[in-house]
């Protein structure tokens, strides 16, 4: 059983963090169920187990929450949702990089259903999406922007933490970081690709691709992080 949650508003983050930990002990515990909380937050920026500070360009633009999941800056604003996923890993098959996986495959899929086309990239963290519209890069291939991002972090083998899919924020308040440590390329947002989507659009989109992505575990997912 899988508690949705969604919360209207905008989310401090220290109080997004304290539920997560608290939903997470419960969980681990066996007194709460797992549980998808769908939230949005002020602008802020949040850096994770591998930020650099090189990459925190303007640390005096929004504030700057120090964080346990993996990865390095990211940006959260109103315009992006933000799913932070406190599941139990350890009844999912104890395999973290298959997770990560399934969490990737939830985030493709869900764009999907505005038939946009999400990407993986060996060494880029988070999903992509080709931009015809901005011409070739460097090496002759179609530029790419980033679409969303994910980092998670393990407690006795419950997740928290998540992913987030950008839907219209101010991307102009991207350029204070680095985002993910990713310099050669840019960040859009289903808006930016010309599609008027809505934050309960996402939502729908969200909980509908949900079982499949993440409980349809194939072995082509077990031979690629074997």
């Amino acid at each position: 059983m899988v508690e949705w949650i969604t919360t209207d508003g905008l989310t401090g983050y220290d109080d997004a963090v304290a539920f997560m930990e608290a939903r997470a002990e419960a969980i681990a515990a066996g007194t709460a169920d797992e549980c998808i909380w769908l939230v949005e937050h002020p602008p802020l920026y949040t850096a994770g187990t591998s930020a650099k500070a090189a990459d925190l360009t303007d640390p005096d633009r929004f504030p700057v929450h120090i964080s346990k999941r993996g990865g390095q800056y990211t940006y959260h604003g109103p315009g992006q949702r933000v799913a932070y996923v406190m599941l139990d890993v350890g009844a999912r098959g104890r395999d973290v990089r298959c997770f990560v996986r399934d969490l990737e495959r939830w985030i493709i899929a869900a764009l999907a259903e505005f038939n946009v086309t999400g990407l993986i990239r060996p060494g880029r963290v988070g999903v992509w999406v080709e931009r015809p519209d901005k011409g070739a890069a460097p090496d002759g291939t179609l530029r790419e922007d980033k679409i969303a991002a994910l980092g998670i972090r393990l407690r006795k083998w419950i997740s928290f933490h998540g992913l987030s899919i950008n839907i219209d924020p101010d991307l102009s308040h991207f350029d204070g970081i680095v985002p993910c440590g990713i310099k050669d390329h840019g960040v859009t947002s289903l808006v930016d690709l010309g599609l008027p989507v809505s934050m309960a659009d996402v939502d729908v989109a969200l909980r509908r691709t949900f079982d499949g992505a993440m409980t349809a575990r194939s072995d082509i997912c077990e031979q690629t992080v074997s």
